[in-house]
């Protein structure tokens, strides 16, 4: 129950109001973290709450909204209204807007 409480409050925060078993699944998502562009410039976040944040350059927080995948396409709705999407070529390959984002794998909790 508490940890349900933690995720509706943590998704109503962000934006996102989604039910526990939504977030569950999503966590469980084999596309969730941090992909990145090859020069760095570019670094998606896919959230396990069905957010994504998204920073270019120096911009940390430069774009930020919702995003939902079907199998192996993913489409995304920023918080200002115009929408994009992409394909995942494989485990760790993501084409979207022209661009192709590989995972960065998770941060040690030391280095966070």
């Amino acid at each position: 129950m508490r940890r349900q409480f933690a995720v509706l409050l943590t998704a109503t925060l962000l934006g996102a109001p989604v039910h526990a078993e939504d977030t569950a699944m999503r966590a469980s998502h084999p596309y969730v973290g941090m992909w990145v562009t090859d020069d760095g410039h570019v670094r998606h976040e896919l959230l396990p709450n069905g957010r994504y944040v998204e920073a270019r350059g120096r911009r940390e927080r430069a774009y930020l909204g919702r995003y939902e995948v079907t199998g192996t396409h993913i489409e995304y709705w920023d918080d200002t209204g115009f929408t994009a999407d992409g394909d995942f070529v494989d485990a760790d390959t993501l084409h979207h807007g022209g661009m192709v984002l590989r995972r960065r794998p998770a941060a040690s909790p030391a280095h966070r």
